[in-house]
């Protein structure tokens, strides 16, 4: 027996290839496979990464220049897959692997993923079906992408819980807090509407709006409209900011907002929870999958700014619900922790090694 399958057998860590973008150093964003990557090579696997390339033209040669290149170093990749130009790369990434004769599993991400997937429903079957395994964070996607192929596996987004300190919310203050890039998927202009919803009922209500500019103005319109409805001193947008101090970012409120249109699981929305903030939200996507009404989330209708300021009243004025939900946000959360995601992914790329050797 070779070598290769005894260590696929007995669960000893191999070589794996990630595939994704590596931008963190550059830019204020921290995709998921970041952490898988430097959580597998913790744990004792050999991990190349790909790319890190800001250029998007570029990053995408370089994926596939690094998958065929160091093709006899590793056994098995791994690779993102999202709609939009980034489904592109993931098809070229891919007919590389299998013109090298790489196992290879596949791991969907973004709520626009589905909607891209009915529009190419063609290339999105050809492109899971060509894979040996395909994974996703969330119950909603996985079932938005059955049609395409029907054994992919769920393995949810996981976070370091002990980066957050949990801090219970019996008595909220009307400090608010969102995160996310200002992009009109997310919709940051519904958060000053609902500061001027609040202003009179709750004088000292504010809003810190973290994240980058996205370019397409939105920051712009959000800070127009806040100097329209006369809040613009009650609303801070302080940018982006490094991964390391979400935690702290995040405790500047007592309470989270997350007003997008589109979404899957969000890692801003289990971080809010890790460190007990009660989480307000819109109800798409892949949200009700995640959340729960009023047992560990208030959710609202998309773009009704009245409805979530009402969601917010009542956590400001009935201190066990707050309490309640920051309690059971954290509860929810312990389920995404790496202490219990990493053995799903270690055994998903063993059992792919194995099959591929056997």
């Amino acid at each position: 027996m070779s070598t290769i399958r005894q260590a696929a057998i007995v669960g000893i860590p191999g070589s794996v290839l990630v595939v994704g973008n590596f931008l963190s150093r550059s830019v204020d964003v921290r995709c998921v496979c970041e952490d898988l990557s430097e959580r597998l090579q913790e744990a004792g696997w050999s991990v190349q990464r790909t790319s890190n390339v800001l250029s998007r033209p570029l990053r995408l040669l370089d994926m596939v220049a690094a998958a065929w290149r160091h093709r006899d170093g590793y056994e098995v990749a791994v690779v993102d897959v999202y709609s939009g130009l980034s489904f592109l790369w993931a098809e070229a990434v891919c007919q590389v692997l299998s013109r090298a004769e790489k196992p290879f599993v596949l791991t969907l991400h973004g709520g626009n993923l589905p909607s891209f997937a009915a529009r190419w429903p063609n290339r999105a079957a050809r492109l899971l079906r060509s894979a040996d395994l395909v994974t996703a964070p969330s119950a909603y996607l996985r079932e938005q992408m059955l049609p395409y192929r029907s054994d992919i596996q769920l393995i949810p987004n996981a976070i370091d819980l002990a980066a957050y300190p949990y801090r219970a919310r019996p008595n909220v203050s009307p400090r608010l807090v969102w995160l996310r890039a200002f992009h009109e998927i997310y919709n940051p202009t519904l958060g000053p509407q609902i500061l001027a919803l609040l202003e009179d009922e709750f004088p000292d209500v504010e809003l810190t709006m973290i994240g980058r500019d996205k370019g397409d103005g939105s920051l712009q319109r959000t800070r127009e409209l806040a100097q329209r409805l006369g809040v613009s001193d009650r609303l801070h947008t302080p940018g982006g900011i490094p991964k390391r101090d979400v935690p702290a970012g995040l405790n500047q409120g007592d309470i989270f907002l997350n007003t997008t249109r589109v979404d899957n699981t969000p890692i801003s929305v289990l971080e809010a929870m890790a460190c007990g903030l009660p989480v307000v939200s819109t109800n798409v996507g892949g949200i009700p999958y995640l959340l729960e009404h009023e047992r560990t989330a208030l959710l609202t209708s998309s773009g009704d700014a009245a409805e979530m300021a009402g969601a917010i009243r009542s956590l400001l004025t009935e201190p066990a619900k707050a309490a309640r939900l920051s309690t059971a946000g954290r509860e929810l959360v312990n389920s995404f922790s790496w202490q219990r995601v990493l053995p799903q992914w270690q055994n998903l790329l063993q059992s792919v090694r194995a099959r591929r050797r056997l």
